[in-house]
C-alpha cells in the first residue's frame, strides 16, 4: 500500500507563497503521474494541477501562469509551488497518485489578511 503525505500548507496573506510537498513511499513508479485536488467545505474535491510520467504539467485554468508542479525523483515527491496566492485558493489540497488510486490526508492552505 502507497502512503501519500502532504506538507506545506499553512496561513498566508494574500499575494503570498506556499510549497506543498507530497512525500511517497513505495516505489518510484507510484509518483509517476500525479495529481493535486483541492476542496472547499461541502464542495467536491476539484482538479488543480498534474504532472505526467514525461514530466508534462497540467493545470486548472483558476492557478496557470500562479501555481508549477514538478518532482524529485530521488526523493520520491511533488511539490506544488503557489505564487501570487487568493483568498479563493483557501481550501484542503490532496496529491493523488493515478498509477495507485491512492490519496493524500491533506493539507489546509488558508489564504487571509
Amino acid at each position: 500500500q502507497v502512503q501519500l503525505v502532504e506538507s506545506g500548507g499553512g496561513l498566508v496573506q494574500p499575494g503570498g507563497s506556499l510549497r506543498l510537498s507530497c512525500g511517497a513511499s513505495g516505489s518510484i513508479s507510484s509518483i509517476s503521474f500525479m495529481d493535486w485536488y483541492r476542496q472547499y467545505p461541502g464542495k467536491e474535491r476539484e482538479f488543480v494541477a498534474s504532472i505526467s510520467t514525461t514530466g508534462t504539467t497540467n493545470y486548472a485554468d483558476s492557478v496557470r501562469r500562479r501555481f508549477t508542479l514538478s518532482r524529485d525523483n530521488g526523493k520520491r515527491t511533488v511539490y506544488l509551488q503557489m505564487n501570487s496566492l487568493k483568498p479563493e485558493d483557501t481550501a484542503v489540497y490532496y496529491c493523488h497518485s493515478r498509477v495507485t488510486g491512492s490519496w493524500g490526508q491533506g493539507t489546509q492552505v488558508t489564504v487571509s489578511s
